[in-house]
């Protein structure tokens, strides 16, 4: 059986329905907890696919002995690259990606003068090719709702393609050679981790939608989430098709 490894970064951003995904392409799931001490491989041999989940810790924090596992996970996501590797990266993935590709990543920031902006809470993002260019966009409309939980963001790595954007946000998902794809924002979610999330998160969230943003959340779940949960699938399964069969 081809296998994926799945690397996570804290308790409460595991797989979700990336696990589910996985599954119904006939690929088993190997899921490492770095941050409980669950050492990163030296190489992907052993794997067919390479997941990288999310997290509160960012790119700018490797070397930060509070995440000393960063620095060999950049290492092996840039061996990666190198080989073409079949890799997903969601949000902190995605800026991972990015960086071990090349590319510089920094704080969202946002208005004149700048400053930062922490996108997070339910909105649009917008598609920049259409689904005759990326058949793995299939069944989406070319504006979706999503979830955004981030404060960092990251420039387009040289070579890829750009995917999708949002007006807060310009690099929101890219592809990189045929193989590798990076998503800023969230569709592999279930009603229950946003709620986990809302929890582990409520004060980074007030700071960047103020003292109702968590209830804001949940109610904007109610109404966006199911059809999330669909073209989530979709994007997800088209994803997986495309890395294992490219």
């Amino acid at each position: 059986m081809r296998r994926a490894l799945v690397l996570t970064h804290v308790a409460h951003e595991g797989p979700a329905r990336v696990a589910d995904a996985l599954a119904r392409a006939g690929l088993g799931i190997d899921v490492r907890r770095l941050d409980l001490g669950e050492g990163v491989p030296r190489t992907l041999d052993d794997w067919d696919l390479l997941v990288v989940m999310g997290g509160p810790m960012g790119v700018l924090d490797v070397g930060d002995p509070r995440y000393p596992f960063l620095e060999a996970e950049l290492a092996l996501i840039r061996s990666a690259v190198q080989g073409d590797f079949p890799t997903l990266g969601l949000c902190l993935g995605a800026q991972l990606l990015a960086a071990a590709a090349g590319a510089r990543v920094y704080p969202n920031m946002a208005g004149d003068p700048p400053r930062p902006l922490r996108e997070v809470g339910w909105g649009a993002i917008h598609f920049i090719r259409a689904p005759s260019e990326e058949p793995y966009l299939a069944g989406l409309d070319r504006a979706e709702v999503v979830l955004h939980w981030h404060g960092d963001t990251f420039d387009l790595p040289s070579g890829a393609v750009l995917l999708a954007s949002t007006l807060a946000c310009e690099n929101q998902m890219f592809r990189l050679r045929r193989r590798q794809f990076g998503l800023q924002f969230h569709v592999e979610l279930r009603e229950a981790d946003v709620r986990t999330w809302l929890d582990a998160d409520r004060s980074y969230v007030e700071g960047a939608l103020g003292p109702g943003g968590p209830e804001r959340i949940l109610a904007d779940t109610a109404r966006y989430l199911p059809r999330l949960m669909e073209r989530g699938d979709q994007l997800l399964d088209g994803l997986i098709r495309a890395m294992i069969s490219a």
